[in-house]
């Protein structure tokens, strides 16, 4: 039996024409169904359906064989127990920092002033503005990011960004790029030595898919 981990949402609806050409269908809509393990029109293999901050760490610990993942949580999660395989090109957005529109980035960045960033991707927020020399307190949050700035709570903050639509709305621009974000093929290590005759077609039919 193979396990594939997927997240409701975007991430699975971009994930269904790849799985399709690995002629992998699902028999459940994941988001009308409560079932958390759902069967596919192979019996051998069953989806697995968690909150994608959680994908990672089930493939991590053999509670899946596959996984689909973004690449934000996967560059906030350290593990030597998986390969990313391959870059799924779905999901797409960017990694940002932003903040309010009246508030000086580029001065604050050149005076190396100490700042306040709010964010759930504590680690990438570190790294980036550890490579620029830049000091910070963080503030975790794990939601509303951008409710942070607006209530004085911090100078900035770090978080996903698609249409752009939120940070407007929030009167909030961009600063400054971090990283494009995707969605990522992931496979257990082990899973891959032990199933490969089972994985590497799947993986390939993937790859295949992907435009």
């Amino acid at each position: 039996m193979l396990t594939i981990a997927l997240s409701k949402g975007r991430i699975f609806q971009e994930t269904l024409p790849l799985l399709q050409g690995a002629e992998i269908e699902c028999k459940e809509n994941p988001e009308t169904s409560r079932k958390l393990i759902l069967n596919t029109n192979n019996k051998n293999i069953r989806l697995l359906i968690v909150r994608a901050s959680d994908v990672p760490t089930y493939v991590e610990c053999g509670g899946a064989d596959i996984g689909i993942a973004g690449k934000d949580v996967l560059d906030e999660f350290d593990s030597a127990n998986l390969y990313q395989i391959c870059d799924l090109k779905i999901a797409k957005c960017k990694m940002m920092v932003a903040g309010p529109k009246s508030y000086d980035y580029q001065k604050a960045m050149q005076q190396k002033s100490r700042l306040k960033v709010a964010t759930k991707y504590t680690k990438i927020t570190k790294e980036f503005f550890a490579q620029k020399g830049t000091h910070i307190d963080v503030i975790k949050l794990y939601g509303s990011m951008e409710l942070a700035p607006l209530v004085s709570m911090s100078d900035l903050i770090v978080d996903l960004v698609s249409s752009g639509q939120t940070l407007k709305a929030n009167n909030l621009v961009e600063y400054e790029k971090i990283s494009d974000i995707s969605s990522q093929l992931i496979v257990n290590k082990a899973s891959l030595k032990l199933k490969l005759d089972e994985i590497q077609p799947i993986i390939n039919a993937i790859k295949n898919t992907v435009k």
